[in-house]
C-alpha cells in the first residue's frame, strides 16, 4: 500500500473526508509533509535516497509518537529540485516554480481541510529555499497557519559519533551518514563494493566560508565523475539503526511540541500572491 514507511494508523489518506472532518481538534493537529527527491547518490546508493531517508526518518518517528500527539503523514513528494545533478543518469528534477507551486497547492489543501499545522521535514539540499518561499507564501495567506519546513537531518542525532571532522566540514552528498541511513532503511539498495571516497577541496576564501564549504553555486559534476561529495566508505548498518533510532526520536520531540505549541495569529487581510489589497500598519 502507499503508506510505505509512515504507519497505516498515522496515514491521513487512509482516511475518509467525513473521518477528516470529525477529527476532534484539527487546528492543533499536526500534518506532515515528507519531501524528497530522485537524483544519483554515486555508484552505491539508490537514486531515491532523499526520499527514502525523509519518509523513513518521519515514519519512525509517528510509529513512536504517543497516541495523545494528533498527527498525520501525508503521502510524500518523491521529486524535488534536483538540476544540479542533471549530469548523472536517473536524475528526476522539478523546476524550482513547478515544486513551489506543488508545496503551495498542497498546503492549501491542508489548510482547507481545516488544520493549522503544516510540517514540512525536507530530505534533500538543493531545495529548502523552494520550501522557505513556499512557506512564506502560505503564511501571508493565512494569518493562523503555522507552517514549518526544516531539513530532516538537522535535527539531534548520534551521526556525529561516526563522521571524521573532514566530512563533518566538507561532506554534501552520498556520504557517510547518507550511506549509514540508507544500510537501515533500505538495505538491499545500497552495494559498498562500488562506494569511492571523494572529499571536495575546501573554498578558497576563508572569509566567504570559514568552514570549507562552497560559497559559489556548484554542480555535483564540478566535483567529479563519481557523484559522492563525501566518504561513505566506514559507514555500517549499525550505525544507521542508531542514527536512525536517535534522530526519529528527536523528531517526536519536535512533534510533540508543534502540537502543544501556539502560535501568534494575525487577524489583518492579507498580502499572499495574486492579492490585490491587504493590512496597512499604521503609525501607533
Amino acid at each position: 500500500m502507499i503508506h510505505g514507511y509512515i504507519p497505516p494508523h498515522r496515514f491521513l489518506p487512509y482516511l475518509s473526508w467525513t473521518e477528516i472532518s470529525a477529527l476532534p481538534d484539527r487546528e492543533n493537529t499536526v500534518v506532515v509533509l515528507p519531501v524528497g527527491a530522485i537524483e544519483q547518490h554515486g555508484p552505491h546508493l539508490p537514486c531515491s535516497v532523499d526520499s527514502v531517508i525523509s519518509s523513513g526518518v518521519i515514519g519512525k518517528a509517528l510509529e513512536k509518537l504517543p497516541a495523545e500527539i494528533r498527527a498525520f503523514g501525508m503521502a510524500p513528494i518523491t521529486y524535488g529540485k534536483s538540476d544540479e545533478h542533471l549530469h548523472f543518469p536517473g536524475t528526476m528534477t522539478l523546476t524550482g516554480p513547478t515544486l513551489l507551486a506543488t508545496i503551495i497547492e498542497l498546503g492549501e489543501s491542508v489548510y482547507r481541510a481545516g488544520f493549522r499545522k503544516f510540517l514540512m521535514p525536507n530530505g534533500h539540499g538543493g531545495q529548502p529555499q523552494v520550501l522557505e518561499m513556499a512557506a512564506r507564501e502560505m503564511r501571508l495567506r493565512h494569518g493562523d497557519f503555522l507552517v514549518i519546513p526544516y531539513h530532516v537531518s538537522r535535527l539531534p542525532n548520534a551521526s556525529g559519533k561516526y563522521v571524521s571532522d573532514e566530512e563533518k566540514r566538507l561532506a554534501m552528498h552520498a556520504g557517510h551518514s547518507e550511506t549509514a541511513l540508507m544500510m537501515a532503511l533500505a538495505p538491499d539498495t545500497v552495494h559498498m563494493e562500488r562506494a569511492v571516497a571523494n572529499i571536495p577541496p575546501p573554498f578558497p576564501s576563508k572569509i566567504l566560508s570559514a568552514d570549507g564549504r562552497p560559497a559559489c553555486a556548484w554542480t555535483a559534476r564540478d566535483f567529479g565523475p563519481s557523484g559522492i561529495i563525501g566518504d561513505p566508505l566506514g559507514a555500517t548498518r549499525e550505525q544507521g539503526l542508531h542514527i536512525l533510532d536517535t534522530l526519529s526520536d528527536s523528531w517526536v520531540t519536535a512533534i510533540t511540541d508543534i502540537f502543544r505549541m501556539q502560535w501568534l495569529v494575525r487577524e489583518e487581510q492579507s498580502w499572499g500572491y495574486g492579492h490585490q489589497t491587504g493590512h496597512i500598519q499604521a503609525a501607533l
